[in-house]
């Protein structure tokens, strides 16, 4: 018998590949809601009815509303870290910063009226700001480790505010640009809008879009 290779014993069964796919469309439906009455008017059982699914199925794929509307960029961070650490190694760690973002600007590039409303909802919506509060602190506990490394420091030293600082400004660029996105209703390139804002700290960073 021919032993499974690492690769093959990690890739997904056809029951998780068929979890994956309806979780993803309970999202879709449940996003599509969210966009035609609002997030907040918005039910569970709203979800549940246009689903066609059962409260207790919902609670299966996701633990709370909230967790639905984050599945649209829920691998953001992971793609950006993993982005991060193939950036060449003598790269300034502000400008490799820029290049990880890559993943999440072409995600909006991609969809962009259907992005720029979901984006547009998320600020407006109080109920979320929690939601935005924890997905900032996820960027900053994955993000920290390699920047320090990067930057020759110890990863465990909490006396070095220079991977912290980095990230805290990547990410108050990040929200001013899209703010300028919203504002602008998604005429001008996301990426773009990066470019300047993290250009106004570090005009040396090359414009990308």
């Amino acid at each position: 018998m021919t032993r499974l290779s690492e690769r093959d014993e990690r890739r997904p069964g056809a029951r998780e590949l068929a979890r994956r796919a309806m979780r993803a469309q309970v999202a879709e439906m449940a996003l599509d809601l969210f966009l035609d009455h609002g997030y907040e008017q918005t039910t569970i059982d709203d979800i549940c009815a246009v689903a066609g699914i059962s409260r207790s199925t919902f609670f299966r794929y996701f633990p709370s509303k909230e967790d639905v509307f984050a599945s649209e960029t829920s691998t953001a961070v992971d793609e950006i870290l993993r982005a991060l650490r193939q950036r060449p190694e003598d790269e300034a760690p502000w400008s490799a910063l820029r290049h990880a973002m890559g993943p999440l600007v072409e995600y909006y590039a991609s969809q962009t009226e259907r992005a720029h409303r979901l984006a547009a909802l998320a600020v407006s919506t109080p109920a979320l700001a929690t939601l935005h509060q924890e997905k900032q602190a996820r960027f900053r506990a994955l993000i920290a480790p390699e920047l320090a490394r990067r930057l020759g420091s110890d990863p465990d030293d909490p006396a070095d505010p220079r991977p912290r600082a980095l990230i805290a400004s990547a990410l108050g660029c990040l929200e001013a640009a899209v703010a300028a996105w919203i504002a602008g209703d998604g005429t001008e390139q996301l990426g773009r809008l990066l470019d300047r804002a993290m250009g106004s700290i570090s005009p040396e960073l090359p414009e990308l879009q």
